[in-house]
């Protein structure tokens, strides 16, 4: 792989990871036909990932400042009810304890937590299959097929109303293990968690918001993951730049994409991506039969 080609798959990931179509699997896509050769390949497609990662939290700067801040006074708030606990035992008091989900942002952080159990379990138990479905197109075409089912069936469902307060933490699980399987390239991310959303009956709008910070957690646990597992000898100098230059390219080009994109996604109906998924995925699968 060649720093030209680095660049052009950072601007990819950047324009890609906001629309419903699974930028992973563009990814793999591109790198399979101009025949790229990128070691270790998942690590790669991780940095992409956490390049748009950082126009997800420009974007919903104010969302992330608020859940960071909910889920330090829930840490203090645990923290004081066991204090308190300690207090009433040991003087027979009546001291009052702290509700640990007073409002909306607090149970939207817990809702993003729990989500993010499953996710972080599927992924890891699908780490080999990963690997495996980034070195072939039919992987990826079979994905986007996937995806385009999802999205053609979500505009038939009536739209939802429920915010925060109103969804289970079943729901969250239920969103957890769909954003779980989107580590197969051609199954996109954001498609099948907006999918999962509105088919659990959250507002188009929150169902959206939560799709996007869902990405937040996952995407610093991968990093970290690849981090740690990195083997040296598969990692030069070349790479690291190729790396850093993914990075920014991917950065930059989702500062300018996201807030345009999100904008198309909330008003435009799924059935317009769901036809580009299936175009992609039939073009993918011939390719890798007739390559």
């Amino acid at each position: 792989m060649s720093y030209i080609q680095a660049f052009l798959l950072g601007i990819v990931q950047g324009i890609t990871e906001f629309f419903p179509v699974s930028s992973s699997g563009h990814l793999v896509i591109l790198e399979n036909l101009f025949g790229m050769k990128i070691q270790p390949s998942v690590f790669f497609h991780v940095i992409l990932h956490a390049g748009t990662l950082v126009a997800v939290i420009l974007a919903f700067n104010s969302d992330v400042k608020r859940l960071i801040l909910e889920f330090l006074r829930l840490v203090y708030d645990i923290y004081y009810n066991i204090r308190t606990g300690i207090h009433n035992g040991w003087k027979q008091s009546g001291r009052r304890y702290r509700k640990l989900v007073p409002n909306n942002y607090r149970k939207f952080m817990l809702l993003l937590i729990v989500s993010s159990v499953p996710t972080f379990i599927i992924g890891m138990l699908l780490e080999e299959s990963v690997r495996v479905a980034s070195v072939n197109l039919l992987a990826p075409g079979i994905g986007l097929l996937i995806t385009g089912v999802l999205l053609f069936i979500a505009d038939f469902f009536p739209t939802g109303n429920k915010v925060p307060k109103e969804v289970s933490y079943l729901v969250a699980v239920i969103i957890g293990v769909f954003q779980g399987f989107a580590v197969l390239p051609g199954i996109s991310r954001a498609g099948v968690t907006i999918v999962a959303c509105l088919l659990c009956g959250l507002n188009r709008k929150f169902a959206i918001r939560y799709s996007f910070l869902l990405s937040i957690p996952a995407v610093i646990g991968a990093v970290v993951l690849e981090i740690v597992k990195l083997n040296p000898s598969e990692f030069s100098a070349g790479m690291a730049g190729m790396s850093v230059l993914g990075f920014i390219a991917a950065a930059v080009t989702g500062c300018f994409c996201i807030k345009m994109m999100l904008k198309i996604v909330k008003r435009k109906p799924f059935r317009r991506f769901s036809v580009y998924c299936f175009f992609m995925a039939v073009l993918a699968i011939i390719c890798s039969f007739a390559l």
